[in-house]
């Protein structure tokens, strides 16, 4: 009697489309779009490339869902607010810490122009600026400004991160070393230089990100009422 041979089932019979995201953000996240690749990617989920190719058509593909998977995880705990600004603020505070802790959202997003991962944060910003009652023609420049701060500021702040640690600066050594240059610039030429030096030794990146943006949202409230 010949018995039969019992064969494990290969794994890609379970392979997804989520599983091949959540394995590319574990990748992203710990070497950077460098990391991401479908090599790496294949060897991660022990599948071939060929197996990828059915659920992911390349790797810009494959980039703008990992973000759009983090967006969209970041905007569901993103609390809604009693207020409009109350939201706004959540949202804003919630895509700086998600672009701190996943920095390559942040360059990820201004290559997803028009793309769900932009259209996310578009629709909720949106949303509450018209619920600030700031007129309709009005709204696409009030809500431009305010992605533009959150990806620009959160972008630069997720860079310099990066940079500091490729480099193994210290933080509160850079500052007191720029504060320190600051200080000593002519008076007459950099008068405001000189003057916000000192600020540089404590500043907080969160703090202060979150005080230009409610500057920007008192100006949007103002030129509605």
């Amino acid at each position: 009697m010949i018995k039969k041979i019992r064969t494990t089932p290969r794994r890609e019979a379970s392979l997804s489309r989520d599983r091949i995201v959540e394995a590319s953000i574990e990748l992203l996240d710990r070497n950077g779009e460098a990391g991401l690749t479908f090599r790496a990617l294949s060897e991660r989920l022990a599948t071939g490339p060929g197996a990828l190719y059915g659920h992911i058509a390349n790797k810009d593909d494959l980039l703008i869902a990992a973000c759009d998977a983090i967006v969209a995880r970041t905007m569901s705990e993103c609390a809604i607010g009693a207020t409009p600004q109350a939201t706004l603020r959540a949202m804003a505070l919630g895509m700086f810490d998600t672009i701190v802790a996943h920095p390559w959202v942040g360059s990820a997003l201004t290559r997803a122009l028009g793309q769900l991962p932009i259209v996310r944060l578009l629709e909720r910003t949106g949303q509450q600026v018209g619920a600030l009652g700031v007129p309709e023609d009005e709204q696409w420049a009030a809500v431009s400004a305010l992605l533009s701060y959150i990806l620009g500021v959160g972008g630069q702040n997720a860079v310099n991160g990066q940079l500091a640690r490729a480099r193994d600066i210290d933080r509160s050594t850079f500052l007191e070393g720029l504060s320190t240059t600051w200080s000593q610039l002519d008076p007459q030429t950099y008068p405001f230089t000189r003057r916000v030096a000192g600020r540089l030794r404590s500043h907080d990146d969160r703090a202060d990100f979150l005080a230009g943006f409610d500057f920007i949202l008192r100006g949007i409230e103002r030129s509605s009422s």
